[in-house]
């Protein structure tokens, strides 16, 4: 009987090393701690076309959705849609900060039209208006 008491006591154990590891390494927590942190961190599973991926940056959430297409050489993912879903985040973000995201991207995609949703895509135009 005792023995089985150690046993079970050393399988919870074991369980629960597992789960906190397996905790400790997951990727939306990362996410969700650069959030909270203002880090960048860029969530992206690159083999998996369907997969939307997660940027944060300066505390704001992004995700893009990327679109497959034929290039040259290869079928490679040829447009990016990036959008945020908390637009009052974006408050005090420069369009450096969206060139920096943009360079950061086109490292990881560089086959890849990006565009921006509303009401980013509107504020980049004016700021590029401005410049010409």
């Amino acid at each position: 009987m005792l023995w089985l008491i150690r046993l079970v006591i050393f399988f919870l154990i074991i369980y629960l090393l597992y789960s906190s590891v397996k905790y400790i390494i997951n990727p939306k927590r990362k996410l969700e701690l650069a959030q909270e942190q203002k880090r960048f961190y860029f969530l992206d599973n690159q083999e998996n076309v369907r997969k939307n991926f997660h940027i944060t940056y300066k505390g704001v959430r992004f995700e893009g959705e990327k679109y497959l297409g034929a290039t040259e050489k290869s079928f490679d993912v040829v447009s990016i849609f990036v959008w945020t879903k908390n637009v009052s985040s974006l408050k005090g973000l420069t369009r450096e900060d969206f060139e920096y995201l943009q360079n950061e991207i086109k490292e990881r995609y560089p086959n890849a039209k990006l565009d921006w949703k509303s009401p980013i895509h509107e504020f980049l135009q004016k700021a590029q208006q401005k410049n010409d």
